[in-house]
């Protein structure tokens, strides 16, 4: 992991150097609303407030004009964010707490938390009634990138059943984010762990079996949260002001709503999935109580989450809650 953050840090460095570092946040767009360029790190129903708030108009309501892109991993949208591609990066924080330890002096800090849950499944290629995580021994799992959010939690429910990562299982880690689960179809794996809507495709493809949750295992984590720059956090506080507010409104229907309802909102953002069945996967979130109902980010879930990072030797140093997390927008 190391190599990697020092080259996100040189990434930094080029562009505040070369003066190419975009505070696109500012200009103005269409209908004289103020763009943000938001990079998440998947596009999931994981984050059905998000999409709430772009379908209801939220976002505008708040005089923003929104612009999404997927970054298709935590690397990838960290990379977005810290280069001036993107003004806001949706991701694990973790990768937050990996560049303020590099070094990175326009580090990246979270303002505000969507889910409070792991988003992922445990799929099964074998249909198992009584699933128990012990069968996970001596088997082959697609998992997640070493050091990411979905890896080190599924690693840490591992642990919590007696189960050692790098000794009782086959962890599979070279495939990339996006492609894991057209790699356990095409007959890899035993076991992958999966984001929706990909574990209940899996399942209506006949490929698989959805048999345990990462969620409701690993508890209360704060899974994924919105983070900015701190040269773009100082410039543009009435901008983050609003695009929180945006999200709160959707947080509020999603609280407020039938799985049915949401679903219906934001199948748009969903085109290749049946409206039944992204209502389906509403309830399986809702079921474990995935989603937030505000955007404050508590610092007893910034300890948790250095707790998890220290146990995957992933930590070089803890950091300050304060140094890396703002509630000044969800306060207000």
């Amino acid at each position: 992991m190391k190599r990697f953050h020092i080259f996100l840090c040189a990434v930094m460095v080029l562009v505040l150097i070369t003066g190419a570092f975009s505070l696109a946040g500012c200009e103005k767009s269409k209908a004289g609303l103020q763009k943000i360029r938001l990079n998440e790190v998947a596009h999931s129903i994981f984050y059905a407030p998000q999409y709430v708030a772009m379908e209801l108009g939220y976002f505008e309501e708040e005089g923003i004009d929104l612009e999404l892109t997927t970054g298709y991993g935590a690397d990838k949208t960290t990379t977005a964010l810290i280069s001036g591609d993107a003004d806001i990066g949706f991701m694990g924080p973790e990768a937050t707490i990996y560049l303020y330890n590099e070094g990175c002096a326009d580090y990246a800090v979270n303002f505000a938390q969507l889910t409070q849950r792991a988003g992922n499944f445990l799929v099964s290629r074998e249909k198992i009634d009584d699933f128990k995580w012990e069968d996970l021994k001596g088997k082959e799992i697609i998992g997640g990138r070493p050091g990411g959010m979905p890896e080190m939690v599924f690693e840490y429910v591992l642990k919590k059943h007696n189960i050692d990562p790098q000794k009782d299982v086959n962890l599979v880690q070279n495939i990339d984010f996006a492609n894991t689960s057209g790699a356990f179809v095409g007959g890899t794996g035993d076991f992958t762990a999966e984001f929706e809507p990909a574990a209940t495709l899996i399942e209506e493809q006949g490929a698989g079996y959805v048999v345990a949750s990462v969620g409701t295992e690993s508890g209360y984590v704060p899974y994924t949260a919105y983070s900015t720059t701190k040269s773009y956090l100082e410039v543009h506080k009435d901008l983050l002001q609003a695009f929180t507010k945006a999200i709160e409104k959707g947080q509020k229907y999603v609280s407020e709503h039938t799985s049915e309802e949401i679903a219906k909102v934001i199948a748009p953002q969903f085109t290749d999935t049946d409206e039944k069945t992204i209502a389906k996967i509403i309830d399986r979130y809702k079921e474990q109580d995935t989603y937030k109902t505000n955007t404050y980010f508590e610092e007893d879930s910034f300890t948790l989450i250095q707790d998890i990072l220290e146990e995957a030797g992933e930590l070089e140093k803890r950091v300050d809650y304060d140094t890396l997390v703002t509630t000044e927008f969800s306060t207000q």
